[in-house]
């Protein structure tokens, strides 16, 4: 069939079943945003790239889905290599589209010409840069595969311009199976040998964790872990990506590991006998100290992707595959051998920990709101299935203490890169996926100044996403680390006068509240969540409110500040 490059790609995303695009129009990228125009899908146009990869990505997150960024050549593209680079670290699929100067322009530095390319080639799956309309098909199909496939993660399309204008006669019966390959896990199941070899570790172990990681969200092995854990009484952490794999409010889970995790959890983990760790990459922000990391633990790490079995922590057992299908054929197995447990000895010591390692207020002057029991109250108040964003820094690890997380791909962050600006664009992402969820970003407002003119794409789209700004004038996180190891020699951290927060978002069109107390936070998220607009809520804090328990960088993880 006879057709136009950009025609082809919009018929080849139509097959692939994309429904939604995020980003900015240009000049080489007219002629697909030209079909696009006849298509039913619909185009959200974000008022910034960088914003347009990262609601691409809060939609994928929430959905399962690849998120579709598109942008023109040049600086379009290159906007979006931070959005593109945050997906990649926490192993999000987005498919990334970008125009292109000509292909007899390509190398001759012309206007608007990046070698997005090779700039992209370390924080892509897989990318290429098509030459004529008959590749199309392929590459499409190629991009969304490969962005699923094992390890989800980001794929890029470049686009010349030519390639779009030009009239060829284009196949979509395609058949990528093998080119595929090289993106394919060597397996998705366990070997029985390698499933009696964990569940002889499991069984014979005395104080067994599982740790849940992001993993989990995506292969959707919430009910495994759950299924071993309550059979056997095996208490779960999770990792900060690992965060509402399982329900927070579960009994057995302790809590989040790591720099800013729970107390009870990071200082049991030292205490195990036998890790179980699913889904998980061995980061520094949760292990700390990779030499000397539950030195007495033996550890099984099931994993889709082999490259990160052995990787940052020895194991004693890697097993490489889909966790859901792993956890189900170990759960089998267990069920097969051994009779539930009712209690024993390791869950008292669980419960133990948890009562006595709980985190508390440090005192503060004034009479200021604090995160933490805001973020207690607003989890009474949002329904268990609303979907939380969070920014970077300060507000980001208060969330990861103190709110719960009860269902599975409602928690978006950014962990692997800590991308500042990264909430609120994913909170509107999640919203397109889901409208019928009620989406929060919440904030800090270092973070929210660096994506606040989004505020124009959620008034324009109808896109009702509330935020809450945890404001302290500052970026947060930094400050509290000057004031911990600089011995509070502040530099670059406190701003002398932020943006009136109420006034800005009337100003896109939005909603804007100042919230002083408890009661005003509660009355404006409620009318937040009845309103057909976004809604901004500024909320002062104590700019020295810092976010306490945390294990200072490079020390063990069992060395939890909780005050200093």
């Amino acid at each position: 069939m006879e057709m136009s490059g950009a025609k082809a790609l919009v018929r080849a995303l139509e097959k692939e079943g994309v429904q939604h695009t995020f980003g900015i129009i240009g000049g080489s990228i007219m002629p697909v945003f030209d079909e696009l125009l006849d298509s039913n899908i619909r185009h959200i146009t974000t008022r910034h790239e960088q914003g347009a990869a990262h609601a691409a990505d809060g939609y994928a997150r929430v959905s399962g889905r690849p998120g579709v960024a598109i942008t023109t050549s040049g600086p379009g593209a290159t906007n979006l290599v931070t959005g593109i680079a945050t997906a990649y670290m926490d192993s999000s699929p987005i498919v990334a589209l970008t125009g292109q100067v000509p292909t007899y322009m390509v190398g001759k530095m012309a206007f608007q010409e990046t070698d997005i390319i090779n700039i992209t080639k370390p924080i892509t799956k897989w990318n290429y840069q098509v030459k004529r309309p008959r590749e199309i098909p392929e590459a499409v199909k190629m991009a969304f595969t490969i962005a699923t496939l094992g390890r989800p993660g980001p794929t890029l399309i470049d686009l010349p311009k030519d390639a779009q204008t030009d009239v060829e006669d284009v196949d979509f019966d395609v058949d990528i199976s093998q080119k595929v390959t090289p993106w394919r896990p060597p397996k998705l199941d366990a070997c029985p040998e390698e499933v009696k070899k964990a569940v002889d570790m499991i069984l014979s172990a005395e104080r067994p964790v599982i740790i849940v990681g992001g993993g989990v969200v995506w292969s959707g092995a919430t009910d495994e872990v759950l299924a071993i854990a309550e059979y056997l009484l095996i208490p779960i952490m999770a990792t900060f990506m690992g965060k509402g794999a399982v329900p927070e409010n579960h009994p057995l889970y302790v809590g989040n590991l790591g720099m800013h995790g729970k107390i009870a959890a990071n200082k049991l983990l030292p205490q195990t006998d036998l890790i179980i760790a699913v889904g998980m990459r061995w980061s520094d922000r949760t292990v700390s100290e990779f030499e000397n990391f539950a030195p007495e633990a033996k550890i099984i790490h099931i994993d889709i992707d082999p490259k990160e079995v052995g990787k940052n922590v020895k194991v004693d057992l890697g097993i490489i595959g889909d966790a859901k299908r792993v956890l189900r054929a170990i759960y089998n197995e267990i069920v097969r051998r051994a009779k539930k447990r009712e209690s024993w000895p390791w869950l008292e010591k669980v419960r133990e920990f948890k009562e006595k390692y709980k985190e508390e207020l440090v005192p503060i002057d004034g009479d200021y709101l604090r995160p933490p029991e805001i973020l207690k109250e607003l989890r009474k108040l949002l329904p268990p299935d609303a979907i939380v964003a969070t920014e970077v820094g300060q507000n980001q690890m208060w969330v990861a203490l103190f709110f719960p997380i009860l269902k599975p791909r409602t928690f978006l962050t950014s962990g692997g890169l800590g991308t500042m600006g990264f909430g609120f664009p994913a909170a509107i992402g999640a919203k397109v996926a889901k409208p019928e969820k009620v989406v929060v970003d919440i904030a800090g407002d270092g973070s929210f100044m660096m994506s606040e003119r989004e505020l124009a794409t959620a008034v324009n789209e109808n896109l009702p996403v509330i935020v809450i700004i945890l404001n302290n004038s500052s970026l947060g996180m930094v400050a509290q680390w000057q004031r911990m190891f600089y011995n509070r020699r502040y530099i670059a951290t406190y701003f002398k006068k932020n943006p009136d927060f109420v006034k800005l978002a009337e100003a896109y069109g939005a909603n804007g509240y100042k919230a002083e107390t408890m009661d005003e936070l509660l009355k404006a998220v409620k009318e937040g969540m009845n309103s057909d607009v976004p809604t901004v809520i500024d909320v002062p804090i104590h700019p020295e409110d810092d976010v306490l328990p945390m294990v200072p960088p490079g020390q063990h993880i069992s060395n939890v500040v909780t005050r200093y």
